[in-house]
């Protein structure tokens, strides 16, 4: 089984799936021209001053509830990964990817939120709508129907566990907290959230991802000024090894681009089919609205928490880079090293891309110039990864169960409201027994399982954005256009038939709604 499923990652993960998404965004960053850095200004008043509605969640819920799926154990460990083989050059092409992924989150965010629908007094989109009503026909309802499974099961059930290993893992290296008692309580703290449906779920995500993220950038900005005099040096390193004009790292540039594309790709999620979920939880009266909130969220993603992370490791020097052979005795062969490793269970030492390249950085800023290495000694670089594993995995935890939430809705949408209602909880139960599993037994092949069915969700949703793309940049169009003319909170979405197909809530939901609240006229 088990090499049947490594057998399958491998195709799935391919380069073909990296490069796909990369130029995916590269073509939607020439067709929207540029508007990723055109537009920032509006993005970021679209997400400070964006709508609220009693239907559905607040712009900035939204934003959060996305950052929460983005913003996860990844943005830790993807980015020590990124260093180990690529070196510091990986980060500028992890930068790269950002930008680019910028405009493909703009196109699938839009297209969750034109063929949203309201179900159960919320709002419910995300690819498997978007391709059943956007695409049409058995085709596209088969489409949506193999999107949802894959991700309610890959969602749902597998990657939580995931996880929650991570924050338990962190615990017990911080403070010695058994992994089961750490189970329980997440357990009991993601029952008393996720019951409460995608208003308590996104509430919570707007209140923690604020605090967690600011936190995270804050210590960086620490250490920072601790070691402001090698801040130039730094940032010339990253620069010239992304170009190839850094000596110590000059025989990788391949890998190097490699590794960085693949984890930015990994942590922005821009492509991958999550973030279209948040977005059309949101009411707002123009859809491009949420295609620019949802892009900024990339960048916070990336190019502020991943390079909060890179900042740790490079200023401080606790990083190892290979150059991807391996020694006699098992130990890979080293570029840089700053003999960095993880002891293993078995007394091996892991030398590669873990948690444990941030836990030394701070200890080394806080510890001084006398700071020597320890695997086990649990200062505050282990209580700060402890913390800050627990916001950005817990948060991640709560954006997989929306989304498999959405999934199940979508699935069960022709059923009876109590059928529908059994299933969810159904659902919620079975996270929760997958969280509390995942934080006390690490079970690897549900980790490969549960990357096998991102990468097929990532996989459908690129064919499904690519055969959908025009009525999304219609409405970039639409909305740029009148951007000039009036001030954001003024424009609405008015689209004809021809422009949005099968797109109900804006043909019909939304104006009729407007028209009976008297909301109209602010439009006009």
């Amino acid at each position: 089984m088990e090499r049947a499923v490594d057998i399958l990652i491998n195709i799935v993960w391919s380069p073909v799936l990296v490069i796909g998404l990369l130029l995916t965004g590269i073509l939607f960053t020439f067709m929207l021209r540029f508007f990723q850095v055109r537009y920032i200004r509006e993005m970021i008043k679209l997400m400070v001053k964006g709508e609220k509605s009693d239907r559905g969640i607040s712009t900035f819920q939204s934003v959060a509830l996305s950052l929460a799926g983005r913003v996860g154990t990844g943005n830790i460990v993807g980015v020590s990964t990124a260093i180990f083989i690529g070196g510091p050059g990986a980060i500028f092409w992890m930068w790269v990817t950002a930008i680019l992924g910028a405009a493909t989150a703009y196109i699938e965010s839009v297209l969750g939120q034109l063929y949203k629908r309201e179900e159960d007094g919320e709002f419910r989109g995300g690819p498997a709508y978007y391709m059943e009503y956007g695409i049409g026909g058995k085709f596209g309802k088969i489409f949506g129907v193999i999107f949802a499974v894959v991700t309610v099961i890959a969602m749902g059930l597998l990657m939580p566990g995931v996880q929650s290993n991570a924050i338990a893992s962190s615990f017990h290296n911080a403070w010695g907290i058994p992994y089961w008692v750490v189970g329980l309580g997440l357990a009991i703290l993601l029952g008393l959230i996720i019951f409460g449906g995608v208003k308590s779920i996104s509430k919570v995500a707007s209140t923690i991802v604020p605090f967690m993220a600011l936190g995270y950038i804050l210590m960086a900005l620490i250490i920072i000024v601790i070691n402001i005099t090698e801040v130039p040096a730094m940032f010339a390193t990253i620069f010239k090894a992304a170009f190839n004009m850094e000596a110590t790292f000059g025989g990788i540039f391949g890998a190097m681009i490699e590794i960085g594309v693949k984890r930015g790709v990994y942590s922005n999620e821009a492509g991958q089919g999550s973030g279209p979920h948040a977005a059309a939880a949101a009411e707002v009266s123009h859809p491009a609205k949420q295609g620019f909130v949802q892009s900024f969220s990339v960048y916070v993603d990336t190019l502020f928490v991943c390079t909060a992370t890179a900042l740790i490791i490079l200023l401080s020097g606790t990083y190892n880079t290979t150059d991807g052979t391996t020694l006699e005795n098992g130990r890979p062969s080293m570029l840089y090293s700053d003999d960095i490793y993880i002891e293993m269970p078995g007394g091996d030492r892991d030398y590669s891309g873990t948690a444990m390249y941030v836990q030394a950085g701070v200890d080394k800023a806080f510890e001084g110039k006398d700071y020597v290495f320890d695997p086990t000694f649990a200062g505050i670089g282990s209580q700060f990864i402890a913390i800050a594993l627990f916001f950005f995995a817990f948060t991640t935890i709560l954006a997989y169960s929306y989304m498999g939430e959405t999934n199940v809705s979508y699935l069960t949408r022709r059923m009876s409201s109590g059928k529908r209602k059994l299933l969810m909880n159904v659902l919620r139960v079975a996270l929760i027994l997958a969280t509390f599993y995942g934080a006390v037994k690490s079970a690897e092949l549900a980790w490969d399982l549960g990357d096998l069915g991102v990468g097929l969700m990532a996989w459908l949703n690129l064919i499904g954005i690519w055969i959908l793309f025009k009525p999304a940049l219609r409405t970039y169009k639409d909305y740029t256009k009148q951007l000039k003319e009036k001030d954001s909170q003024y424009i609405l979405y008015e689209p004809k038939e021809e422009d949005a197909k099968n797109a109900q809530f804006w043909l019909h939901d939304y104006p009729e709604y407007l028209e009976e609240t008297g909301e109209i006229k602010k439009f006009r």
